[in-house]
């Protein structure tokens, strides 16, 4: 299940449109990441898509909307595409110099007289392309809050992660964009009628990874009650060997994630799942905490993230394939909102991963089972 036939598998089964050849770079300091967000904006010459589900209106915010009001005055495409929800706190007013200045802003799904009021489904998407050149996403917002923190003691930066990539996925992330914008820019449409069929189908799934140059990139759109991150995760645990190592930060899997993540680590794959200790919405502790003990006894190894908040969606397995994205594995996440994953396979970003999630386990907390409650 290691050859081309399972990579074959992982990007059908998640109609994944996969690319080959591409420069992959995996970011986690947000303070870094925002200059260097500035910066692709800043080098922009024909086109820009913006893609967020949160944006404050706080200084890091402001940086933005002058960064892309800029973009569009000397005469660059600037799209911007911001769910309504996602941005409540953030009044419209804020973004009038993109709009005063030519740029295209579009808020997705607002509350309305139609099914379930407007409220569900978001877009909890966060996509930036520039030129089709430079693609970026990730689990980040636009907030002080991944740049400095909010907490009045201890306050340090959250904990996520993004991804970078130069080459021709960044076409499929833009095409991933467009599919976003078309979808917000007419009134719409029910979740029954969008998707009554099934019509989505891999591109690229051929790319053999023993003969096509690395990275090998796939963009995974998730949409409503398709389950496709899922679907990948299962799929992976059923060929892992030796680790699956996951970090999410809303985490309530399905009883099927909970078997597949079970049923590997009690056939000897060494699974470990890293998630917060707080929680920006205090309450959601009471339910993560629900699924520790089932996990626990059957091998999976669970950590809590000792910062202000641990917000990154990855996955790592094996050593070859990278999962980086917007996904949380609960219900909104792989069900019912619209998200963007990247599945990576290359062995040099894999070992950065597996690097990256060893350092983050030095600064978080060992659970056992002994201390969750029956």
């Amino acid at each position: 299940m290691r050859g081309p036939s399972f990579a074959r598998a992982l990007w059908r089964i998640a109609a994944a449109d996969v690319s080959s050849g591409n420069k992959v770079r995996i970011l986690r300091e947000g303070a870094r990441l925002f200059d260097e967000m500035i910066s692709a904006i800043e080098s922009a010459k024909e086109s820009i898509s913006f893609e967020m589900y949160i944006f404050r209106r706080d200084e890091l915010g402001k940086r933005f909307v002058d960064a892309l009001a800029a973009a569009q005055k000397r005469g660059v495409r600037t799209r911007v595409l911001l769910d309504w929800i996602g941005r409540m706190g953030t009044p419209y007013r804020f973004f009038e110099p993109l709009t005063k200045a030519g740029a295209e802003v579009v808020y997705f799904n607002p509350p309305g007289f139609r099914r379930w009021l407007g409220l569900v489904p978001r877009d909890h998407r966060k996509v930036l392309v520039v030129d089709d050149r430079i693609g970026l996403t990730g689990g980040f917002g636009i907030g002080a809050e991944w740049q400095s923190g909010v907490l009045k003691r201890r306050s340090t930066p959250w904990r996520d992660t993004a991804v970078w990539i130069e080459g021709e996925a960044t076409r499929y992330l833009a095409d991933a964009f467009d599919d976003m914008w078309r979808r917000a820019g007419v009134r719409f449409r029910s979740i029954r009628r969008e998707h009554r069929h099934i019509v989505r189908a891999a591109r690229g799934a051929h790319f053999d990874p023993s003969v096509h140059p690395p990275a090998l990139v796939g963009i995974i759109e998730g949409v409503p009650l398709r389950l496709r991150v899922s679907r990948a995760l299962q799929l992976q645990a059923l060929a892992a060997q030796h680790t699956i190592w996951i970090a999410s930060a809303y985490f309530m899997p399905s009883w099927s994630e909970i078997e597949a993540l079970a049923g590997a680590a009690r056939d000897g794959v060494d699974v470990r799942v890293l998630v917060p200790s707080t929680y920006d919405h205090p309450w959601l502790r009471r339910l993560t905490t629900r699924f520790y003990r089932r996990l626990l006894r059957n091998g999976v190894k669970l950590w809590e993230w000792e910062g202000e908040m641990m917000h990154a969606k990855t996955n790592v397995i094996d050593s070859r394939w990278v999962r980086i994205g917007s996904t949380d594995f609960n219900p909104l996440g792989v069900a019912i909102n619209y998200e963007l994953d990247v599945i990576i396979e290359d062995a040099t970003i894999a070992r950065q991963a597996e690097d990256m999630f060893l350092e983050d386990l030095d600064h978080s907390r060992q659970i056992t089972l002994q201390e969750v409650p029956r």
